[in-house]
């Protein structure tokens, strides 16, 4: 369920009390650990994190327009998502992800990319924020481009 606002306090305030304050949560982990090459957005109806083109000129392959994705934050429909694009990198980073989260006891219910919960109970916030802070805007890019060129 994509939203139609155009700023992050807009989506915010559209939000039910109990999603804004789970998302308003999670988000405010993100923007404590998140490296200042980043930037906080929305895109594809979502909060999102992205590298800007004025630190990454190329932008997005799928759309050159946009920034870079990095993560993404959502209230749909019958859970709330947090995206991590970061977590393509590398099968590492995926593998760390879902040692850490599972150390903590909480179920990891995740795609690709893609963790959904329910409540902000379910969400270890040291996990996501150690997660956000292990890869730098610069190192993301160069992760980014090694994983492009190995597909071209």
């Amino acid at each position: 369920m994509q939203s139609k606002a155009t700023t992050v306090r807009e989506y915010l305030a559209s939000l039910p009390d109990d999603r804004r304050a789970a998302i308003s949560a999670v988000r405010d982990v993100i923007l404590r650990n998140l490296d200042e090459d980043y930037e906080e957005g929305m895109g594809y109806g979502m909060i999102g994190y992205s590298v800007p083109h004025r630190v990454y000129p190329p932008g997005y392959h799928v759309d050159s327009k946009q920034g870079l994705p990095f993560a993404g934050l959502a209230s749909q429909k019958n859970y709330m998502s947090l995206y991590l694009m970061g977590l393509y990198t590398g099968e590492k980073h995926v593998r760390w992800f879902e040692e850490a989260w599972k150390k903590t006891g909480k179920k990891l219910d995740m795609g690709k990319v893609c963790v959904r919960f329910r409540k902000l109970d379910d969400v270890p916030l040291d996990v996501v924020g150690e997660a956000i802070r292990r890869l730098p805007a610069k190192m993301y890019i160069a992760m980014y481009e090694k994983s492009r060129s190995a597909v071209a």
